[in-house]
Formats: structure tokens, sequence, C-alpha cells
């Protein structure tokens, strides 16, 4: 317990390892059928006919008249589509008994409301813009390890997410595309989330759960560390966060520089940045790692 850290049961580990590799293949699937998405029909338009494709979002685009190479396309298109939603179908009720088992061996611990405001984002394809930092960078780091941090490590009631600013004319774009707001997003993980008063880049919730939307300025890429976390009710997710090396770093630099950062946060800065060297330091954790 002095490193920080102690192993996950061996029931525990295999579970994870099981449930990593169904989530991997779930996302792979998953990004490989949008390609699918929406259909492909035959439209007449007086004398001609000719291959239509749509969109979810009910846009429409022609692929050409119709011919033998058309068909052709609307042939692989159909069966491509059927034997991707048959294999994604498979592994979400894979998905769903590997979530069942995790809660029940133990296997993650994420807040839930976490898990659920990561999963937002992501399904609203916004994940990509948004990069957590502070504390609970380290739920990403333990599950890569396959080890749990000692709590002590851990506590804290709000969850800070960066936005980058380099990436804001995708982003307004994505969000003009959903006609949503971040905030609504946040909702559908907690209907109860609305904007802090007088603090426009923070929500709230009903029990005082904060996001905290930080913008950071331009300068150089940051590596970036991807990985699956498990909630404590089994539900799995992605999370993207900083690198652990620049985690430490951050850390100690809080420490040792920040004159006005109270004790407490002063010592949790070091015992996190502590406890995250040693998993580097023995191997468990590996250096700008992605699952993903």
């Amino acid at each position: 317990m002095e490193m920080g850290y102690l192993p996950l049961s061996d029931h525990a580990a295999r579970q994870l390892i099981d449930s990593i590799t169904l989530f991997n293949e779930s996302r792979r699937v998953q990004r490989q059928a949008r390609q699918y998405a929406g259909g492909m029909y035959w439209k007449r338009q007086g004398a001609y006919e000719y291959l239509v494709k749509t969109q979810p979002d009910n846009r429409q685009s022609r692929i050409g008249p119709r011919s033998p190479e058309t068909e052709k396309v609307l042939e692989e298109f159909t069966t491509r589509k059927r034997n991707m939603e048959a294999r994604y179908k498979t592994l979400r009720d894979a998905l769903t008994d590997a979530e069942r088992l995790n809660k029940a061996l133990r296997v993650g611990r994420v807040p839930a409301l976490v898990v659920s405001v990561l999963q937002a984002l992501e399904d609203a394809e916004l994940g990509a813009h948004f990069t957590v930092v502070g504390t609970h960078a380290l739920y990403a780091y333990e599950t890569a390890a396959g080890v749990r941090i000692v709590p002590g490590a851990l506590a804290t009631q709000d969850v800070d997410l960066l936005w980058d600013a380099r990436r804001r004319v995708r982003f307004m774009t994505d969000m003009q595309q959903l006609d949503t707001s971040v905030l609504k997003v946040l909702q559908r993980a907690d209907a109860t989330f609305v904007r802090k008063e007088g603090q426009n880049e923070t929500a709230i919730n009903a029990r005082g759960f904060e996001v905290d939307f930080l913008r950071r300025q331009p300068e150089g890429d940051d590596p970036r560390f991807e990985h699956m976390v498990v909630a404590a009710t089994g539900r799995m997710t992605l999370m993207r966060t900083i690198a652990p090396e620049s985690f430490v770093a951050f850390k100690r630099w809080m420490a040792s520089t920040v004159t006005t950062r109270p004790e407490p946060k002063r010592q949790r800065d070091i015992l996190q940045a502590g406890i995250v060297q040693r998993l580097l330091d023995e191997g468990l954790l590996m250096a700008v790692q992605g699952n993903l």
C-alpha cells in the first residue's frame, strides 16, 4: 500500500481484459457501421431511374443512373450494412453481459455520472474535442495498469474537461450540425445539469457535481492518453486524458510552484504524482499509451 496502489484480484483482472477486448471491437465495428448509416434506394424522375444515398439527417446524394454498376453498389451496400448491424448487435449484447460481470466482480469504480457525461459527449460525436484533466485522469491510468489507486488520491466532486480552442472551427461546425449545446448534451447524462450562476463555463447538477469546461491556449501538440474506463455500475466508456508523464510534471509543478495552493491539495498533488510515476517506473503504465 506504500506504493499508493494495489493490484486487481485475479478474477477482476481477467474480466477487465475481456471487457477491454469487447469494448475495442465494439468501437471498431461502430466506426465501420457509420459508413453505412442511412440507406440507398432507386428514385424515378421522368423516364430515368437513379440510385440515391440518404444520410441519417435526411440529406440525399445521387450516386448515378441505374446500371449494372449501380445495382452492384446497392447490393454491396445492403449486404455490408446488414452484416455490420448484425455484428454490432451481437457485440452490444456481449457488452451488456460484460457490464453485469464488471459490476459483480467490482472491476471499475469510476463515478457513474462521470462515465455518463463522457459517453454523452461520445454519442454526440464531441468527445474528441475534450480532454479530461486533473484527478479523474487517475481512473484511466489505474485501469490501464490493472491496479487500484488508494482512495485518498482520488476524492473530488467535480470533473475538468479541457476544450482545445485550436479546434474551435470544427467544434462549432459539429455543434451547428447537432443543433444543440454542450449543456444539452450534459443533460442527456443528467437532466438536472444547469449553468452555474456567474460561471458560464461550469455546469452543476442537483447534487452539486460540477463539470468545468476549461479553454486552452494555442500551443504545441500535447500527447494524449486514451483508455477504456469502467463505472462502479459496470458501464464502460472511453476516457481521453493527458499523457501520464505530463500529469506527473503538472502535479509536481502545482505542488512546488503555486504558492496559493492550499496545503491539503498540495499534499494530494505530491501523492498523485508519486503514484503515477511509480506506475511508470514499474512498467505497469506505459508512457503515451493509448489502448484504442
